[in-house]
């Protein structure tokens, strides 16, 4: 398996944490930072909340930072930092299913840096299952949850094949089910309409190009609302060039 099989908890746990009661004007101020990709700073700021949406949103944000502008030396240590923001905030509140999600996506993060023989060794393919299920279970409308579902399927069936079906019980049945999910619930997102694109050429790259090349023109038609939303949209320009030119 290559790393690729870890883009379920990466890509898909970015988009936005929903805006919670406590601390609500000092989260917003870490929202417009964050919209602004000054991402670091924005973690700084929800973190000081000390409360679970903080933690959650910080989390977030470093994997964020980490994955897309850090170098290469400090990307590990940047994840574990998301890693542990994840974890308080589920210690502060483990009904927050954005807590869990940013878990898997912080370990994600982590095991994509470590290595992928060592991640799975470890365990952290079962254990960011384990999270989104947990995400999935508090909020079975969570656009995020569904989607960070359908891209760790399609990503073992196409990655891992049987093996990954027999220890860790992916399909492309369910991938395309959860995929189907996400889009309804959130039919405008930009990272939902990239995730389905990829994971449907990631199942059948030749019988899925039509529906994928839909899905890439209907993210590239989306306004981009932050910082996070201009990354989306120059990789989705990225995939449909590749894909016309392919």
């Amino acid at each position: 398996m290559n790393k690729s099989l870890f883009r379920a908890f990466l890509t898909v746990a970015c988009m936005c944490v929903p805006a919670g009661s406590a601390g609500a004007q000092s989260l917003e101020e870490a929202r417009s930072v964050y919209a602004e990709g000054r991402f670091t700073e924005a973690a700084e700021l929800a973190q000081g909340l000390d409360t679970s949406e903080g933690y959650a949103f910080a989390a977030n944000s470093l994997a964020i930072y980490g994955y897309y502008m850090a170098p290469d030396s400090e990307k590990e240590g940047l994840f574990r930092r998301s890693e542990d923001l994840a974890r308080k905030a589920i210690r502060l509140d483990a009904s927050n299913p954005e807590a869990f999600l940013q878990l898997a996506h912080a370990m994600g993060r982590h095991a994509q840096v470590g290595g992928i023989w060592e991640a799975f060794n470890e365990g952290y393919a079962g254990q960011v299952r384990d999270a989104i299920q947990e995400a999935h279970r508090l909020n079975p409308d969570m656009a995020a949850a569904h989607l960070s579902f359908a891209v760790w399927h399609a990503e073992a069936v196409s990655n891992g094949g049987f093996f990954a079906g027999l220890l860790y019980g992916s399909n492309e049945e369910d991938a395309l089910v959860h995929f189907e999910r996400a889009l309804e619930l959130a039919p405008q997102n930009k990272v939902v309409l990239l995730e389905y694109a990829l994971g449907l050429l990631n199942l059948d790259p030749i019988g899925n190009r039509g529906k994928a090349r839909d899905l890439l023109e209907r993210a590239i038609s989306l306004p981009q609302k932050d910082a996070h939303d201009r990354i989306i949209h120059r990789k989705a320009v990225e995939r449909l060039a590749a894909l016309d030119g392919g």
